[in-house]
């Protein structure tokens, strides 16, 4: 077997050769990554692959050669490999290699992995302990294992155990803290690409998923993934078997691997699998989405390991693909042509976007997703909200270039509980800030912009909206520039993704929503900077220190009811966000001791909304929130 990694360097150039033509699933690809060394550092400078090499076998040697790709200038795209018992040489774009054979994995990564007390991480799973498909052979698999599968050595370092302390803390992880937790605790986080990812085995997650790759924020993103122990806990098969994908799927995410259904979202676009992507037996896909046969049928069919596809990305991605911390998510830029409505549409589904017609420059943009029937009941699953990519949105800008909104978390929901629409329950709803995410800004000139969502139903259904127009205005007084200026910082949009946070990574756009509080507190958009700095407060927020100790700081109930109480009586922000808003800050108020005046913020809530002349399906829903709010903090108190 020839088949493995190829290491040398021709002066200051050092070449990373992948030969894959035989041994244990060959894609029939050559690729390789292509650095510079000076003194003690090293530099990527470009990728090639080879897709269809011919392949000659002699006595004493085996030719390898074609014609490859480039990601950087060569005089030639000629690629000729031979090799031998000794190594390797090589003829790339021109130039020649003496190579040493590595190892028989394609790459190798160090995954750093730390746990919460009470949360125990994954070990291993015998996948012949249920009924698996015919062809699969049962054989033990952990998480590195799998990997191995696929080609990629992961060296998992010393695992790390976080010592909870803090009596009555809920230790449920929201975003903010797991964003926080990887700058700290990460000791190979950085701003530059490399073969690393960190993995925390938290307790939960406030949303109840079961994993998340968290780290999408910037531009050397894919370095940090959770999972929930108390979502994935269990020592029956069955429990083992989907921590196993849990924690598989999770890290796959970090090599830059989309959902199934999502990889024409790609750039460059891949082509969906069968039945729009639900069909593949992939870790990248859901379970319960299976099609056809959902759960048992994925369970009956999978063989525990990645598509052929996902397999070439993984051993033949050109580098900054790959590499954790280079290219974003979706591999760079998600343009693409704006959602088309299908030519045919028998779903009885109807997807509507809403929005107000104008938006201060600077001001959050929010829209609303509602997603109703349009005749008989139907069943779906209910995850509206773009952070779960069931459902995107794009984005035309005033110059013409249209972008897919990318959250800055996206969540994993490995469970996908059924709503029924009916004449009961028309219709759901949600917020979702996009103002925001993955790629910077998204609303940061002024002009007019045109929004469209789509949202993937259970069975694969494709359902496009409305087209929505959004005017930016343009800044009219000196004060409306500076609290633009103070409201479009990069931080500043990271805290208003994450509803606030505690991160001293985020201090300098935490000091800008002050100002906007402190000098421009009349300013219309000062709202929304007490919304974020409130909500921030009337949480707990969780500290990993350097020593792995974990350092709580409770709710601030003064600072939230004083930001939050101003949101409230302004009530300029969207129904749902002030839906939300009102029922924290009646959270807060009982926090303080003052269960009636928190009762009384629900009553208020409920007088809010009848004013507005909403559904009345809607107020019905509203009503009965008010009702367990005041019964969950009558119970806490």
């Amino acid at each position: 077997m020839i088949s493995g990694l190829y290491q040398g360097q021709n002066g200051d150039s050092r070449l990373e050769l992948r030969v894959d033509v035989d041994g244990a699933r060959p894609t029939g690809r050559v690729s390789g990554d292509l650095f510079s060394v000076a003194g003690a550092t090293t530099s990527y400078v470009g990728s090639f692959r080879v897709d269809q090499p011919s392949t000659q076998a002699e006595t004493d040697k085996t030719r390898v050669w074609g014609s490859g790709r480039f990601t950087y200038s060569v005089p030639t795209r000629s690629v000729s490999i031979t090799v031998t018992d000794e190594g390797a040489s090589a003829h790339v774009g021109g130039d020649d290699f003496q190579l040493a054979y590595v190892s028989p994995y394609f790459r190798t990564v160090l995954l750093e992995q730390d746990s919460v007390v009470g949360a125990a991480p994954f070990v291993s799973y015998d996948t012949g302990s249920l009924p698996g498909p015919t062809g699969s052979p049962a054989r033990e698999l952990s998480v590195p294992a799998a990997y191995a599968e696929a080609g990629i050595e992961l060296r998992v370092t010393d695992p790390g155990r976080v010592p909870t302390g803090g009596e009555g803390a809920d230790l449920a992880w929201d975003d903010a803290e797991l964003h926080h937790a990887m700058t700290t605790q990460f000791s190979r986080y950085g701003d530059a690409a490399a073969w690393r990812v960190w993995l925390l085995v938290a307790s939960k997650h406030v949303g109840g998923y079961r994993g998340i790759m968290f780290d999408y924020n910037d531009g050397f993103q894919r370095q940090g993934a959770a999972v929930f122990y108390d979502a994935i806990q269990g020592e029956s098969p069955q429990a083992q078997r989907a921590q196993l994908r849990t924690y598989v799927h999770e890290l796959g995410h970090a090599f830059n691997l989309l959902h199934s259904w999502q990889k024409n979202l790609a750039t460059p676009p891949q082509p969906l699998g069968p039945n729009g992507g639900f069909g593949d037996l992939s870790w990248m896909n859901y379970v319960q989405n299976y099609r056809p046969g959902g759960e048992q049928g994925y369970w009956s069919a999978f063989p525990f390991q990645f598509t052929d596809v996902e397999l070439i990305h993984l051993r033949h991605g050109f580098f900054r693909d790959v590499a954790m911390g280079a290219n974003a998510f979706g591999t760079g830029a998600a343009e693409i042509d704006p959602f088309e409505q299908p030519v045919m549409d028998q779903s009885g589904l109807r997807l509507e976007l809403r929005a107000k017609e104008s938006f201060g420059f600077g001001e959050p943009v929010v829209v609303e997703l509602k997603l109703g029937v349009t005749g008989e009941a139907r069943t779906t699953h209910s995850h509206l909200h773009p952070d779960t990519e069931f459902t995107q949105v794009c984005i035309t800008q005033p110059g013409g270039r249209t972008v897919v909104y990318r959250p800055m978390m996206r969540h994993c929901v490995d469970a996908s509980p059924d709503i029924r629409l009916d004449e009961n329950n028309p219709a759901v709803y949600r917020s979702a800030y996009i103002g925001h995410g993955r790629d910077g800004h998204y609303f940061q000139q002024p002009g007019e912009y045109q929004v469209r969502a789509q949202y993937i139903a259970g069975d694969g259904s494709r359902i496009v909206s409305n087209v929505r127009a959004v005017r930016v205005g343009y800044p009219v007084s000196a004060d409306d520039h500076r609290v633009a200026e103070l409201m479009l910082g990069e931080e500043q949009g990271k805290l208003f993704s994450l509803l606030g946070s505690d991160s001293p990574a985020l201090r300098s756009g935490n000091d800008a929503l002050d100002e906007v509080i402190s000098r421009y507190g009349s300013h219309p958009l000062s709202v929304y900077a007490r919304m974020v700095k409130g909500l921030n407060a009337e949480r707990e927020f969780k500290d990993l220190t350097p020593a792995k100790n974990l350092r709580i700081r409770p709710p601030d109930t003064k600072e939230s009811i004083e930001q939050l109480g101003v949101v409230v009586r302004d009530a300029s922000i969207d129904n749902i966000t002030l839906n939300m808003v009102m029922r924290r800050l009646a959270r807060a108020e009982a926090r303080q001791g003052d269960l009636a005046q928190a009762h009384a913020v629900m009553d208020t809530m409920i007088a809010t909304f009848e004013a507005k002349n909403l559904n009345p399906v809607v107020m019905r829903q509203i009503r009965r929130q008010a009702e367990l709010t005041k019964a969950a903090l009558s119970a806490e108190g």
